[in-house]
């Protein structure tokens, strides 16, 4: 009996998953007409041409031979006539038309958007469609206030300023919303002081001090006055872990009436005001299930590790998917529309993918969920949301990892790095109106041999080409970077051949699109398909690392070529800068020397100058005549007078040439140094009369 239950849990999540119904009930009576056949009533809720969905076969395989009959069965099966699907009322979750009575339809209301905005003294209730326009919103305000809308400027989107042409649903707003009605060219008058005070107080800064009773802790909190008291109950369940269901708080104003009214209209104390919170507990733990679930619940006789709720993991209902749990499980898009920051794109893609499709993967994994689905008490979304995250927190997620940045930088990533390095660039093409989206993701990129093939040989980059904006500016990136081939290539498809997965292969001087892969394939031939890229890339990728390695032998020959040319012209240049060195030290050293001649040379002309003239023989006075032999062999012969001084002969010597400082003049026999003798004695005295020979000798 719990298998039994269990199949059916797969089939309607399958069932769900392929047809966009999210409401659970209407969901369930379509399968029990058609006996929980998951084909069958797939082909009667989105006929085909033929009335057989075009993954039958592979759906056959996963449910047995039931599902091959009910197939077969849908094969043979009449097409639903075109007078009954005109007279079914329109789905807002699926583009196609259940073929089925009308008592049996449950009619889908669109999802409906509140918004308080505060105009001066005044504040106004609008109600809209999630696809309505932001300017519809203005038509109604200029209605209601009066104001025209050319001098209207409508502020407090969470995403800044948004133009009159911006759908609401790109925006992801909350059910109940706060914007205010800027007119700086309408001058306010005397009745609308409060207002500005008003509008004084959203700029301002408000100080919280949020005192958690069971923790003991108190947080102090900065807000700005245009935040709600949503926006800080949500900012202080994510410190306390107390969703906001489940917070009980002290200190607000009386005039407090709804958690959309901003801190500012609040009437809460400036700059600083106290408040306190503490949990408090939920009756809705205790509930039955309802009957909303009662035909898919599954039950297990395990009670010893049950989860009482979700707040257990310190995540709101609300939180855990941006939804509340009154309302139906509406798909976000992959992608928003019109979005200036590709990177940023691609972060909301792989946050969407990841919430959208890991469900096809929680229910098939060995969990909770019988205990789980049995405990909450609450509506099968409900379980699937705490399911979901009690699955992602012990297995994490499994889906590609998708690059984040532009196409430029993941080309750049995949084939300009090393050639041993370089991969495969694989593009993902998702589109919602496509039947084949769901199955696609939830069993094939989902799949863990996929994701790891990926992972290892693929720069997985990806797109929503659902919204036509998105679709346009995705054909211009291609054609820039890739050629209008590539463009040409995505247009030929239609929607209901998509996702797509192109396998781009760098080359030397172009990119060539290897394969275009369909959602219509299976895992094993996905696989295939993938292998067989990389054959023909592994095959390029050999030849380029060989190239790289001639191209880097070659560069490393000529590399050390330049490196030994470069030592060279260094000795050369060593070698040039001593020999320069050297001849400007021998030209210093020869001024030098030139200097102390001409020094010495100054010195010998003035003694020369200063000798006294030599005297004649026929003078009365005793003359002394002296040789003296030089160093070089000849011999200086004088007269001097008997009285002449020693420093006469000295200064005649080193007039000479040969200075008494270097040299001394010696006597022959007996040996004697004149040079010692007193320089003002006379040469009688000295005992050099009448005549003598000396000699020089330099002095060591």
């Amino acid at each position: 009996m719990a298998s039994d239950s269990m199949d059916r849990e797969m089939i309607l999540a399958d069932f769900q998953a392929c047809t966009g119904i999210d409401n659970i009930a209407e969901a369930i009576t379509l399968l029990e007409l058609n006996n929980w056949d998951l084909v069958a009533a797939i082909n009667g809720v989105m006929p085909q041409e033929n009335g057989i969905l075009q993954s039958e076969a592979s759906q056959a395989n996963i449910y047995g031979p039931h599902s091959q009959a009910a197939t077969a069965e849908a094969a043979v099966a009449p097409p639903a006539t075109s007078s009954s699907s005109s007279s079914s009322p329109p789905s807002s979750s699926s583009a196609f038309c259940p073929v089925l009575p009308s008592r049996h339809i449950v009619e889908r209301q669109p999802r409906m958007l509140n918004f308080r905005v505060e105009y001066r003294q005044r504040t106004v209730e609008v109600v809209v469609e999630e696809g309505s326009a932001v300017g519809e919103i203005k038509h109604i305000l200029e209605t209601e206030l009066q104001v025209p809308i050319s001098k209207m400027q409508l502020k407090g989107w969470k995403s800044g300023d948004v133009s009159d042409s911006t759908v609401l649903r790109s925006l992801h707003l909350p059910k109940n919303n706060s914007l205010y009605v800027l007119t700086p060219d309408i001058a306010p008058t005397a009745s609308t002081s409060q207002n500005s005070v008003l509008q004084e107080s959203l700029n301002q800064n408000f100080l919280l001090v949020i005192s958690h009773r069971e923790a003991q802790r108190d947080y102090n909190l900065n807000f700005p006055g245009s935040r709600t008291i949503q926006e800080v109950k949500r900012n202080v369940s994510d410190l306390t872990n107390i969703p906001v269901r489940h917070q009980q708080w002290e200190g607000w104003p009386a005039a407090e009436s709804d958690d959309s009214m901003t801190l500012a209209a609040s009437g809460i104390s400036y700059p600083c005001h106290h408040l306190s919170v503490c949990r408090r507990s939920s009756p809705a733990n205790n509930q039955e299930p309802t009957e909303e679930c009662a035909d898919v619940h599954m039950v297990s006789d395990s009670e010893g590790e049950d989860f009482e709720d979700a707040s257990e993991f310190g995540v709101d209902e609300s939180e855990m998917f941006g939804m509340g749990s009154s309302t139906g499980c509406r798909k976000a898009p992959l992608m928003p529309e019109n979005s200036e920051n590709e990177s940023d794109a691609l972060l909301h893609f792989t946050a969407e993918f990841s919430t959208r499709y890991v469900f096809s993967i929680v229910l098939m994994l060995p969990s909770k969920g019988p205990v789980l689905l049995k405990r909450c008490g609450r509506s099968m979304h409900y379980f699937l949301r705490v399911y979901l995250l009690c699955v992602c927190c012990r297995y994490g997620e499994c889906h590609p990892v998708f690059f984040i940045g532009t196409l430029e930088a993941a080309s750049q990533e995949a084939f300009y790095g090393k050639a041993r390095d370089r991969k495969l660039l694989a593009i993902y093409l998702h589109n919602d109106e496509s039947v084949l989206s769901n199955v696609f993701c939830s069993q094939m990129m989902c799949a863990d041999s996929i994701v790891a093939y990926l992972s290892q040989n693929f720069i997985t980059w990806a797109w929503d080409v659902t919204k036509e904006a998105n679709k346009a500016r995705l054909l211009t990136i291609c054609t820039r970077h890739f050629g209008s081939v590539v463009a040409q290539t995505i247009r030929t498809y239609k929607t209901d051949q998509f996702p797509l997965l192109l396998i781009v292969m760098g080359k030397r001087t172009s990119n060539e699109v290897l394969n275009v892969i369909q959602g219509n394939t299976t895992v094993d031939e996905l696989m295939m398909r993938l292998m067989g890229a990389m054959e023909i890339f592994s095959a390029q990728q050999q030849e380029d690392i060989k190239d790289e390695d001639e191209r880097e032998a070659r560069e490393m020959v000529k590399r050390e070529q330049d490196e030994a040319y470069q030592l060279s012209l260094e000795a050369d240049r060593k070698k040039r800068e001593a020999q320069e060195k050297e001849q400007a030290e021998q030209l210093r050293l020869q001024q030098i020397q030139k200097e102390a001649d001409d020094e010495k040379e100054a010195i010998r002309l003035s003694l020369e100058h200063a000798l006294p003239p030599e005297p004649t023989e026929e003078g009365g006075e005793p003359i002394s005549k002296l040789r003296i032999r030089t160093p070089s062999g000849e011999f200086l012969v004088r007269r001097f007078l008997g009285c002449t001084k020693l420093q006469v002969l000295f200064d005649f010597v080193a007039s000479k040439g040969y200075p008494w400082d270097d040299f001394k003049l010696l006597t022959t026999f007996p040996r004697r140094n004149i040079t010692q003798l007193d320089p003002a004695s006379s040469l009688l005295e000295a005992k050099l009369f009448p005549q003598e020979t000396l000699f020089l000798e330099a002095k060591e």
